[in-house]
């Protein structure tokens, strides 16, 4: 899918270092040109545009693998792994829905990355259920939230606890409980000079709970709410690249609308970019004009 090989991870921190430094060096992309890229790629295939795609977000890759480097597998591999994330979300990226590629990348990211610690893993045993993934990437954080960190075997009514919150057998609780306290790596913290946390701390059940999903429907509700009142701003031409554009179910190509309004597609793809632009500071007006009276009653 991208036309050059990606930087790789040497052995070593100086290899990571050097790794964290030349991808750098590629450019993070304004919403519009992200949009324009996610186009050409989904539109004609253009392996320029994902490689654009790909590489300006290596970086956020590289900071979602740090958060796995307590389970002793080398840090080389596991960004390689979110690197393959990356790219699968690129491939299946669609613009037209309204989010950064960032927002929808980061969960495929995160998948490939558990999908090969769970593969690699001294843990592989353990079973690939739902249920059982949870429970290993979440016991240290649920004894956490029990103040249940002690070492050794849990107490009874803890395992319990833990179980009906996490969805698994009690056996299954101690079992778990058991190999995961064989290895310390999963206990050491981000910084030892510091009070950031453990590397346990940093994985997250990635299931959205009810209230997320509900604060989720409300925000999908406010954005529309902006985005039909943000649609004020734009004259006849450029309403109806936009909508043919990015909000219609079958977006219109470049091509139609050249045909359709007499110019060239490079001047439809001008008007589509003004039209977000415009959009997207009228969406912005209206969402802080919003945040506004909150803000002033704390």
């Amino acid at each position: 899918m991208v036309a050059r090989a990606l930087p790789t991870i040497a052995g070593g921190s100086l290899g990571l270092s050097r790794y964290l430094e030349e991808i750098r060096k590629f450019p993070m992309l304004e919403p519009g040109e992200e949009f324009m890229l996610a186009k050409r790629w989904q539109e004609h295939a253009d392996a320029d545009a994902a490689e654009k795609l790909v590489t300006s977000h290596l970086r956020l890759v590289a900071k979602i693998a740090m958060g796995y480097r307590g389970y002793g597998l080398p840090i080389g591999e596991v960004v390689s792994e979110g690197n393959v994330g990356l790219m699968q979300a690129v491939k299946r990226f669609e613009p037209d829905k309204g989010f950064r590629l960032a927002t929808y990348a980061m969960w495929w990211i995160r998948a490939s990355i558990q999908e090969y610690i769970l593969r690699s893993w001294s843990l592989v045993k353990m079973g690939t259920t739902a249920a059982q993934k949870k429970l290993f990437f979440n016991l240290r954080r649920t004894k956490s939230q029990l103040q249940a960190l002690e070492e050794g075997d849990l107490k009874p009514e803890t395992v319990k606890k833990i179980a009906t919150k996490l969805g698994v057998t009690e056996d299954e609780v101690i079992s778990m409980n058991r190999r995961l306290g064989g290895d310390s790596s999963l206990n050491a913290p981000v910084r030892a000079e510091s009070e950031s946390g453990e590397w346990q701390d940093w994985l997250v059940d990635e299931t959205p709970s009810q209230e997320a999903r509900l604060v989720e429907d409300e925000e999908l509700s406010r954005r529309r709410s902006y985005l039909k009142s943000a649609m004020s701003v734009l004259n006849d031409r450029e309403r109806r690249v936009f909508e043919a554009r990015r909000l219609a179910e079958d977006p219109a190509t470049l091509e139609d609308l050249s045909a359709e309004f007499g110019v060239s597609r490079e001047r439809i793809r001008q008007i589509e970019v003004r039209a977000f632009e415009k959009v997207q500071k009228a969406v912005t007006t209206s969402a802080k004009r919003e945040e506004t009276p909150h803000m002033r009653l704390q």
